[in-house]
């Protein structure tokens, strides 16, 4: 759908999109003009695969800070947050192995098949939240590792810290791995976020995955970051080393800055979230035939809808009908089915006349 938008886009049509999860809002100044002192400086050259020691510094003190994950500079390594899942995954993964990925969630099935192993999907509760009980059915002799994603794209759930204590109990007990994927941390509205990996004294069977593309809005910097044990970093190393060799100074050197400096950054943004929030779940309500759940976190609502369609024929219609791009609830696993999402990240502007289509998109044919 993705892909279909930018087709259009470059055809010259006009398509209201609220599919990508892109931030609408600009690169801070202040973060850019710090990777630009640095290419002026010299930070062109090749550094250390784990990251220069200012942003590693910088993980540290904000997980430390933030997260109440005990970390040390070793348990900390600079990468793109995509790279960052493979890469995870790759470094737990043994023979003939499989890892448990959210349905819905987000694709985190296809880094599992690259890394050699079978994706194994669990469903979410009704609500959306962790089925502990439905994890434990899922579990088996090859399970390596349970991939979670709090708060959710595409759900927009903030897991409690009581169920996320419960899975850390039943994973360390088995010697299975969890990947907690944070991306969305700073964005939560009504619940607190909690970091799975503050569970433990010192990083162990938690790799904890974090990006600056929405806190910072930094997407197109491509810049992130695990937490995890010495052990696992050093086969995440190996891949680095052997494939990209480093990543560019000059955006460590700025995300270094964003990761001390940038909390006022992400306040500001994070007060304009809060009022897309409302406006969407206000211009959803409009429509009888969606049933919006609560957006707890992230910038995504992921509603339900009671057409008779499925959501990639209804997405692909409201497409070519209205321009209008959303996301089908099914590209997020066989549990998204009958479900939308839509992302508010975008302006106010299109969200209105973004919803302005659907509206009459369902009523002609509700």
């Amino acid at each position: 759908m993705i892909n279909l938008v930018f087709e259009m886009k470059t055809k010259g049509k006009e398509v209201l999109s609220l599919a990508p999860g892109d931030p609408s809002f600009d690169t801070p100044r202040e973060i850019v003009e710090v990777a630009y002192k640095s290419m002026l400086e010299g930070g062109t050259h090749y550094v250390h695969s784990y990251g220069t020691l200012d942003v590693r510094n910088a993980i540290m003190d904000k997980v430390r800070r933030k997260n109440g994950i005990a970390a040390k500079l070793e348990n900390t390594i600079f990468i793109t947050a995509k790279l960052a899942v493979f890469a995870s995954l790759a470094s737990v993964s043994g023979s003939s192995y499989e890892a448990l990925v959210p349905d819905p969630g987000y694709f985190y099935s296809e880094p599992v098949i690259l890394a050699g192993g079978r994706p194994v999907r669990y469903r979410l509760s009704p609500s959306f939240g962790l089925d502990l009980d439905e994890i434990k059915k899922k579990t088996g002799p090859k399970t390596r590792a349970i991939v979670i994603n709090t708060p959710s794209n595409p759900t927009g759930t903030v897991f409690g810290k009581s169920e996320l204590r419960e899975l850390y109990d039943f994973c360390y007990d088995r010697g299975i791995y969890i990947l907690s994927d944070e991306a969305y941390e700073d964005l939560v509205y009504s619940k607190k976020h909690f970091s799975i990996g503050s569970l433990e004294k010192s990083p162990d069977r938690v790799l904890s995955l974090y990006t600056l593309s929405k806190s910072y809005s930094m997407p197109g910097w491509r810049a992130g970051y695990i937490v995890a044990s010495d052990e696992r970093l050093k086969l995440v190393n190996k891949l680095l080393e052997h494939t990209v060799t480093c990543f560019p100074p000059f955006i460590m050197h700025a995300s270094a800055y964003a990761l001390n400096n940038g909390e006022r950054f992400i306040q500001e943004f994070k007060k304009e979230y809060v009022k897309r929030r409302k406006f969407l779940n206000d211009r959803m309500a409009e429509i009888p035939s969606l049933r919006p759940g609560e957006i707890e976190g992230s910038f995504y609502a992921f509603p339900g809808y009671g057409l008779r369609m499925k959501s990639r024929e209804l997405t692909r219609e409201l497409l070519f009908s209205q321009n209008v791009a959303v996301l089908p609830g099914t590209a997020f696993g066989p549990s998204g089915e009958k479900h939308l999402r839509l992302c508010f990240a975008v302006a106010e502007d299109t969200i209105s006349r973004a919803m302005d289509g659907m509206k009459a998109f369902f009523a002609a044919n509700g």
